[in-house]
């Protein structure tokens, strides 16, 4: 039976470099996989720069596009939304390629690998054991980075409590014109599902086309896809893959250690509520988990302490304030669009400062707004 310090489960984003910076410090640590890498990863690939500027590392040679510029339709208004900076705004990648990067970077500074090692099972007691499905591993601190499904996170006991959002994503091939007309934007389209948004993602020769729903009830997602093809004009598609998964758009609320257990990434339900990304989150609370450990030395109530306090710092009050924006942002439509009419400028830079990371949400975000727009009506002397 192999032992380490830390077990990662799963091979996302999160579990990647929590790995990484665990075993820049000499932790040692394994990965376990169910999957073979590389593996297919439902996900619209849309890495934000606030994601981005926080590896250690270069990624270039596994994005496929870069856009410095982002567009935001509003269902039924005129005005598009859109703004431009000096660096990539959204990074398009390919998230089988993407993750496999990450873990060989991982890998380059000790971290183990084990893959096709489905997890079973895990004995709680001072060292657990995880028996999985090619042998028994044991691990000082266990890490779950296994996704919005999360076995891990069940199996050391947390119940659902998190907001799990339908979405639908496509991969898509269309004709050469049409490929050419709509690889030059990134684009978001509110109101193309109620109470939610359409996207179209341009990748190297397809586009990743998507749609989600921020209400939790039954609804067609594919007849709205089909409306969305229409409206982006698409006149043939040549190929098209669906995929069907959930988003957690709301933190856990019993907490995000127990039994020798973290939890990071979906595992956790640290997507943004305004926009369901969920990449740069991950990479955070990853590195997060990988902090508190560090600071602990390995102790596993000490490490638990120090996670839940870098989180309440740093990461929960971001999420909590993009929930308080979603609520207002996609139930209050007529309002949202009549602000957005005179201070759509203000909000789309706003929202692509919090995407670069030269901002994060204000504590009392609608306080912030309507100061802002008082600033606004304040007459010129």
């Amino acid at each position: 039976m192999s032992e380490y310090d830390v077990a990662i489960i799963g091979s996302g984003p999160s579990g990647a470099m929590a790995a990484y910076y665990l075993a820049k410090k000499g932790i040692s640590t394994v990965i376990i996989e169910k999957d073979i890498l590389p593996r297919y990863k439902t996900c619209g690939g849309g890495l934000v720069y606030r994601g981005r500027r926080k590896l250690p590392f270069d990624i270039s040679s596994v994005v496929e596009r870069e856009f410095n510029q982002m567009n935001v339709y509003l269902e039924g208004e005129q005005k598009v939304l859109t703004t431009e900076r000096d660096v990539p705004v959204i990074s398009m990648v390919m998230r089988d390629k993407f993750d496999s990067f990450l873990i060989e970077k991982a890998k380059e500074v000790g971290v183990k690998i084990k893959q096709g090692h489905k997890l079973n099972d895990i004995t709680f007691g001072e060292i657990p054991i995880l028996h999985t499905s090619q042998g028994e591993i044991k691990a000082k601190l266990i890490i779950a980075a296994d996704g919005v499904l999360s076995p891990t996170a069940k199996l050391a006991g947390w119940k659902e409590t998190r907001k799990l959002i339908p979405a639908l994503e496509y991969e898509v091939e269309v004709n050469h014109e049409d490929f050419e007309r709509l690889s030059k934007e990134v684009r978001f389209d509110m109101d193309s599902v109620p109470y939610g948004y359409a996207w179209s993602f341009p990748k190297k020769n397809h586009l990743s086309l998507g749609i989600a729903s921020t209400r939790r009830t039954r609804i067609d997602l594919k007849s709205y896809y089909k409306k969305y093809v229409e409206k982006l004009g698409i006149k043939e598609i040549l190929s098209e893959k669906a995929h069907g998964f959930q988003i957690p758009i709301s933190p856990r609320t019993d907490g995000f250690y127990r039994k020798n257990v973290f939890l990071i990434g979906d595992a956790a339900g640290f997507a943004d509520a305004v926009t369901a990304e969920g990449i740069s989150n991950s990479l955070w609370s990853g590195e997060l988990a990988a902090e508190a450990i560090i600071e602990a030395k390995l102790n596993p109530e000490k490490a638990g302490i120090l996670y839940q306090e870098k989180l309440e710092k740093e990461l929960l009050p971001e999420i909590n304030t993009s929930q308080t924006a979603a609520k207002w942002f996609y139930t209050y439509r007529m309002i949202r669009n009549l602000l957005l009419r005179k201070y759509g400028d203000y909000a789309i830079n706003f929202m692509t400062d919090l995407y670069i990371g030269n901002r994060s949400y204000p504590k009392n975000l609608m306080k912030t707004i309507k100061n802002k727009i008082t600033e606004t009506k304040r007459p010129v002397i």
